[in-house]
Order: structure tokens, then C-alpha cells, then sequence
């Protein structure tokens, strides 16, 4: 069996389609076709099943599927473990990160990597949550980073920190430094969050599933005067005037222009909504979860395994959390 049919084999059973592991795979699919059928025809099976809505694997191919995963592993274990020969880890990591942590997390993580892993190759890519765990059950990506995720099949995830959440408004013209201050440190009640218009993410975005679960659990429904997907986007238009966002801090302080902007903390939130500390007026603070994740059905490499750590450390510095 050759490794590229292989490879090429679990890309189309994962992905459940031909079209869409050619481009994974960037190989033109009449290619991506032959070889495939090459491989069952050397082993006198039929692998998949192919219909017009895609491919699945049959009963020889779930066999083969398990097993091609732990070749493929074990030919990247041995990549590095030559490597380490040399005297280090090499391999390639794709990382998937959420806007609003890439902008403070890619610049010091790329940094520690080269510092650590010279040897080997990272790729950084945003997105939304959904979207990240589906490409790490389909290999995309390595591992990412997804805020308030929900136990899924094939994914293991760690808790790494909390941040917490807080209405972003525009500032008041003419407003003094201290009277923003006092605004910072007057905590908005949740209950009261539905009298502002949001400008919030599509569903199922993390923070927007949060604030809803959170307000329907009080009864009560958001305003949502604008959905748009991008952190960008979002501060963009709360600073044009069209409604308030809730946001991270290090949303509004990565923006380019924290200045034009005002902030309150948002406390009130329930003890199921996974915060673990109080506001100033005894209330739980509303708090956004960030995971690490990765696929349970790959086992790490040295290499991945380095690098979680080195994002785990990397973040605790950034955001000076114990950990």
C-alpha cells in the first residue's frame, strides 16, 4: 500500500466527499478518484460507498480508516523522531484561533515557537468555533482554541482560562478619563442588558449563545439592533453609533482606538454559565470560557504536544492567570 493512497483514502472518508478532500488535499479530483480506486483494487475491497451526496466508508473502510490513521501517525512520529536526531522536534502544527485571541496571541506564540521548535512548521488560521471543530475532526487543524464549547465526539478539550465579559459602548463626547473611569467601575446588572441595542455575532457564536442563554434564564430576550460576524466589524460599528457589544477587554484594547470607547462589567450571571469569581456588588461576574482542544481520534505528536504547551504558557504569561 502507498502512503499517499492512504492518506488520500482517510481524507475522503473524513470528509465524506471526494470534492472536498481534493481541495483539502489540493490534488485535481479525477487524480484524487484514481487513486483511490487504485488502493481498492490492491486490497480487492470495496472502501467506500459513493452516491450524489458524497462517500462513506463501507465495513473494509472503517477497518482501513482506523488503521490509516495510526499509519499516518506512526509515519509522523518517526519524522520526528529523526528530527530529534538532530537535536529537535520537527513536524508541522496547524493552529486555529478565535479573532479576538489571535490578535493578542499570535504575535508572542509565534515567537516562543521559533524560540522552542525551530525545526519545525506552524500554520495560524481564525475562525469561529464551528467551523474549528469540524477541521479538527477532519485534520485541518492540530488544535484550537474555541470559547464556551460544548462536549462534541471526537474532541477532547481542556479549560485553559475565563475572561470577563463587558458591554463596549461608545464613548460620550467630552467625556472626562474620570468619568469613564467610574463608568468602568460601575457594574451594568445582566438584567438590565436587554435595555441596550447589541451589535453581536451570528449563531451559534459563543458570547451571543451565552448572553441568550443567560437572559432566557431570567425571561428575558437581547436586543440585537445588528448581527455581524468579525470583532473588527463589531467595535466599527459601535463606534459609528449603531448599539453596544459585549466583548472581552482585550477586544477593545488590541482595537487600535481604545480611547473612542466605554466599558462596564457585566455581573449578575448564574453559577452554571462556568464563572468561578464575584463582582463587586457580590454578584458572578459574566465570564466567557476559553479551551484547547483537539482531536481524540488523532494521537498528539511530540511536536503537537510541545506546542499545546507552549500555548498554555504562552497565554498564563499574557494574561498573568496561575496556571
Amino acid at each position: 500500500m502507498d502512503l499517499k493512497q492512504i492518506e488520500y483514502f482517510v481524507r475522503v472518508a473524513e470528509l465524506g466527499s471526494f470534492t472536498r478532500a481534493s481541495v483539502v488535499l489540493d490534488i485535481a479530483q479525477p487524480a484524487l478518484s484514481r487513486q483511490v480506486r487504485l488502493l481498492e483494487v490492491e486490497l480487492r475491497q470495496n472502501l467506500l460507498v459513493r452516491n450524489g451526496r458524497g462517500a462513506t466508508p463501507t465495513e473494509a473502510g472503517k477497518l482501513l480508516l482506523e488503521h490509516g490513521r495510526g499509519i499516518l501517525h506512526q509515519v509522523e512520529r518517526a519524522r520526528e523522531e529523526l528530527g530529534r536526531v538532530r537535536g529537535a522536534l520537527a513536524g508541522r502544527v496547524a493552529i486555529g484561533l478565535p479573532p479576538s485571541i489571535a490578535k493578542v496571541l499570535t504575535v508572542p506564540l509565534t515567537r516562543a515557537f521559533r524560540v522552542k521548535l525551530p525545526d519545525a512548521a506552524l500554520a495560524i488560521s481564525e475562525g469561529l468555533s464551528v467551523a474549528m471543530r469540524e477541521s479538527l475532526t477532519t485534520g485541518l487543524l492540530d488544535i484550537a482554541l474555541l470559547y464556551n464549547t460544548t462536549p462534541a465526539p471526537g474532541i477532547d478539550t481542556t479549560a485553559l482560562l475565563e475572561e470577563d465579559l463587558f458591554l463596549v459602548q461608545r464613548r460620550v463626547p467630552g467625556q472626562s478619563e474620570a468619568e469613564a473611569g467610574a463608568l468602568a467601575r460601575t457594574p451594568l446588572p445582566l438584567d438590565e442588558l436587554p435595555r441596550f441595542p447589541l451589535v453581536i455575532p451570528t449563531r451559534p457564536n459563543s458570547i451571543r449563545m451565552l448572553v441568550e442563554s443567560e437572559l432566557a434564564a431570567r425571561g428575558k430576550r437581547p436586543q440585537i439592533s445588528l448581527e455581524i460576524d468579525g470583532v473588527a466589524a463589531i467595535l466599527d460599528l459601535v463606534a459609528d453609533g449603531a448599539g453596544c457589544a459585549v466583548l472581552p477587554m482585550n477586544a477593545v484594547t488590541t482595537s487600535g482606538k481604545p480611547e473612542v470607547f466605554s466599558t462596564r462589567p457585566i455581573h449578575g450571571a448564574s453559577d452554571d454559565s462556568g464563572d468561578t469569581g464575584e463582582g463587586d456588588d457580590g454578584n458572578a461576574r459574566l465570564r466567557s470560557k476559553l479551551y484547547m482542544a483537539v482531536s481524540s481520534q488523532r494521537p498528539a505528536t511530540l511536536t503537537q504536544q510541545a506546542m499545546a504547551e507552549l500555548i498554555r504558557t504562552t497565554l498564563m504569561a499574557l494574561y498573568k492567570t496561575p496556571g
